[in-house]
C-alpha cells in the first residue's frame, strides 16, 4: 500500500498539505494524519471523501506517541511515497521570557522531525520518495526576539539540504519549505508573550498558495521552496549582506 504521512495535520500548513495531497497524488492510497487533537483530525478525515485516512492522535514529543507510529509501520510495512513534517511552533519574545518554550521548540521543531525521518526512511521506496520539511524564512538569518525558533528552522533547512544529497542515490528527494508569515493559527500561539511585528502581519501568505508551490517544487526536485517575491528577495538579501547588519533592522 502506498501512503503519505503528514504531521501537524490538525491545522495550518499540515492540514492544507493533507487536502492537496488527497487531490494531486493519485497513486497514494491512504494518508496517515498525525497531530495531538483527535477531534480536528476526525473533522479532516470526514472532509476527505476521495481517499482513506488513518488517524494518529499522538504527541510527537512523547516516546509513546512515536512508538505507536513506529509499530504501525512495522506491522503494515507500507510504501511511504511522501512524508511531510509540518509539526512545529514558534514563540515571539526575548530568550529569558520564553523559559520552557525554548526547549519545547527544540523538541518539536528539531528532535521530533528528525525522529520521524528516522522511523519512516526504511519504508520509503527507492526512486519514488519525497520528504517535505517545513522550515521558515526565519532560517535565513538569526532573529532577535525569535531566536530559538529561527535557530530551529536553520537546523531544519541545513538538515534537509544535507539529506537531499545523501538520499539522491536512492532517488529520494528532500525539500525544505521556507515560507514567510502565513495566515494560520501559528501567530495565535506565537503572540503569547509579545505581539508580532507589523511587517509580519502585512506580508502574510495564504496557506493554499504556500502548499501549492511546495508540492510543485517537490515534484521538480527543488531543495528549497520559497513562496512569494518578498521572501525570495529576503533570501537573496541574506546571501549578499552580512547578517549582523540586517538584524539591526528587525530586532
Amino acid at each position: 500500500m502506498k501512503i503519505a504521512i503528514v504531521t501537524g495535520a490538525s491545522s495550518g500548513l499540515g492540514r492544507e498539505f493533507v487536502r492537496q495531497i488527497s487531490k494531486k497524488y493519485r497513486t497514494i492510497e491512504e494518508i496517515w494524519i498525525i497531530a495531538r487533537r483527535r477531534e480536528r483530525l476526525e473533522e479532516l478525515s470526514n472532509e476527505l471523501s476521495d481517499i482513506s485516512t488513518r488517524i494518529f492522535a499522538v504527541d510527537l514529543t512523547d516516546d509513546k506517541g512515536v512508538k505507536e507510529i513506529e509499530a504501525a509501520l512495522d506491522k503494515d510495512k507500507p510504501s511511504v511515497r511522501l512524508l511531510v513534517n509540518a509539526s512545529g511552533y514558534g514563540m515571539i519574545g526575548r530568550f529569558e521570557e520564553l523559559a520552557e518554550d525554548n526547549i519545547g521548540m527544540l523538541d518539536i521543531n528539531c528532535v521530533s522531525l528528525t525522529r520521524m525521518i528516522n522511523i519512516v526512511l526504511p519504508y520509503m521506496t527507492n526512486g519514488s520518495g519525497n520528504i517535505i520539511n517545513i522550515a521558515s524564512s526565519a532560517a535565513f538569518l538569526p532573529q532577535p526576539s525569535f531566536a530559538v525558533y529561527a535557530a530551529t528552522k536553520s537546523y531544519v533547512l541545513s538538515l534537509s539540504r544535507a539529506l537531499n544529497q545523501e538520499l539522491k542515490p536512492r532517488g529520494i528527494s528532500v525539500t525544505a519549505v521556507c515560507p514567510g508569515p502565513v495566515s494560520t493559527e501559528f501567530f495565535d500561539i506565537a503572540e503569547k508573550y509579545n505581539d508580532v511585528k507589523l511587517y509580519k502581519k502585512v506580508f502574510r501568505a495564504k496557506p493554499e498558495k504556500v502548499v501549492e508551490a511546495a508540492l510543485k517544487d517537490t515534484f521538480h526536485g527543488k531543495t528549497v521552496s520559497v513562496y512569494g517575491f518578498t521572501m525570495k528577495a529576503l533570501r537573496v538579501l541574506c546571501k549578499l549582506m552580512p547578517n549582523d547588519f540586517i538584524i539591526r533592522f528587525i530586532k
